[in-house]
């Protein structure tokens, strides 16, 4: 299952985050991909903001990693930016992230290539003329069933 839609200002992408949020509430693997300053950190942040964290919401861009707990649910930005060779992720313990019990959350998933957990979700965002293109791809029966649980189409 692929959606897509076309011309997202940041507002309305802040809005899609949220709105994919309660699919998200029992874990799994979402990739971010797109170039630099596609809307990858918004979309992350706007995602965790409607997932109920309340803590300042860090881009894990020089950590590589930050950690959260909501409700029971352990979750984990990582932003791989400045990752130039997947090797360098050993130490991180992404291993254990992969229990599907948490909700991982991976910005440049592409530099770390084998050493991830498999994404279930993975959303791409390109520049537009007019704000962002977002396409969001199901890549397992868990991600299948966070799109049919997400209607971005819904106003408001």
């Amino acid at each position: 299952m692929i959606i897509s839609l076309n011309g997202l200002d940041e507002p309305h992408l802040v809005r899609l985050a949220a709105r994919l949020a309660p699919a998200l509430r029992d874990g799994g693997t979402l990739y971010l991909r797109g170039d630099l300053g596609a809307g990858k950190t918004t979309f992350a942040r706007a995602l965790l903001q409607a997932l109920g964290v309340d803590a300042r919401i860090k881009s894990p861009t020089y950590s590589l990693i930050e950690s959260y707990r909501v409700g029971g649910l352990d979750i984990h930005h990582l932003d791989l930016y400045r990752i130039a060779d997947p090797g360098e992720l050993e130490w991180l313990g992404l291993a254990e992230l992969s229990d599907g019990l948490s909700l991982v959350l991976v910005e440049w998933p592409e530099r770390g290539a084998g050493s991830l957990p498999s994404a279930d979700l993975q959303l791409r965002l390109d520049h537009a003329d007019a704000g962002r293109d977002l396409a969001a791809r199901a890549l397992s029966l868990r991600g299948e069933a966070m799109l049919a649980a997400w209607d971005p189409a819904r106003p408001g």
